[in-house]
């Protein structure tokens, strides 16, 4: 786990609201790597090395090329993210159909956990997905983090395959959502 940035500002106060926006030239790679090493810790230490626990701020950079990455802010501090794509490329083999967006590093400060920040940001990647022109959104997250299984299910993801990234240390099980209902504002 990295150290924490310099740049960083001193905690928002608990009762200041929580903004999200996107990605901006002036924001700060490294200090969202270091959120999503925060957000990812407990996994790592329940041992599901889920890549945002360890990447580097050049893997974040590239990982912000991929897609459109939104950030939850209090005050002028960090305190959550997700990048979303849509269609997005997934590679062969992956059980995905056609056409379908993604959301990742959908991560949440441990400070802000049971506010429904997490939920807020969901629904967000959802949205945006949709906006982008896809109809489903195809994500994947570890087989053994099951409480995070449960809280996709919670939201209407539906198991759909699996698969192994040579970036992590467990299988991951494929989570599918149709999206139609978002875009007819249900």
């Amino acid at each position: 786990m990295s150290s924490r940035p310099t740049d960083v500002l001193p905690p928002a106060g608990p009762h200041e609201p929580v903004t999200v926006r996107r990605f901006a030239e002036c924001d700060s790679s490294e200090v969202l790597t270091w959120l999503l090493h925060r957000a990812y810790a407990g996994h790592a230490a329940a041992g599901r090395i889920f890549f945002a626990s360890y990447q580097t701020v050049q893997d974040t950079d590239n990982r912000l090329r991929e897609g459109e990455c939104w950030l939850a802010l209090q005050g002028r501090e960090l305190v959550g993210t997700v990048t979303v794509a849509a269609p997005h490329e997934y590679p062969d083999g992956y059980p995905a159909p056609a056409g379908a967006g993604s959301f990742w590093q959908l991560a949440v400060d441990p400070s802000q956990r049971g506010t429904g920040l997490g939920k807020r940001l969901l629904l967000l990647a959802e949205e945006r997905i949709v906006a982008l022109g896809s109809v489903q959104v195809v994500i994947d997250t570890s087989a053994e983090a099951t409480e995070l299984l449960g809280w996709y299910r919670r939201w209407g993801y539906v198991p759909v395959g699996t698969w192994r990234w040579n970036v992590t240390n467990y299988e991951s099980v494929v989570l599918l959502k149709d999206l139609v209902t978002v875009r007819n504002g249900r």
